[in-house]
């Protein structure tokens, strides 16, 4: 399936752009990290998922994601050799927020039972 492979390359190097931009732009607080990038079979809608550090700052980075959406479609013109830059839009990962919380839940069990 060559889609699937395009798909995915075009969603990995969305996802390492994104990145690149929201490093050189956004202020460091919060801190925000691309954690996945999903993109419509057509490559016309893109979903970049994100994290916060800290926690609890995902409006901020939500608002400062919308805010620049459109600076960003113009990075991604400038670095991407596609014919058209698919429609961003922001969400914060809760798979990986909850991951990290199973992970600190796991660190508090093992601490108790060296106690």
């Amino acid at each position: 399936m060559p889609h699937t492979d395009r798909r995915t390359k075009v969603a990995m190097l969305l996802k390492e752009l994104a990145a690149t931009f929201i490093q050189q732009e956004a202020n460091a607080n919060p801190l925000i990290t691309v954690t996945n990038v999903n993109i419509s079979p057509d490559l016309s809608q893109a979903t970049i998922f994100f994290t916060t550090i800290p926690d609890g700052r995902e409006g901020d980075a939500l608002i400062f994601l919308k805010r620049n959406a459109t600076n960003l479609r113009n990075y991604l013109k400038k670095k991407m050799r596609i014919k058209a830059i698919p429609h961003l839009e922001f969400m914060v990962d809760a798979g990986e927020r909850h991951r990290q919380h199973m992970d600190e839940l796991v660190h508090e069990i093992e601490e108790k039972k060296k106690e």
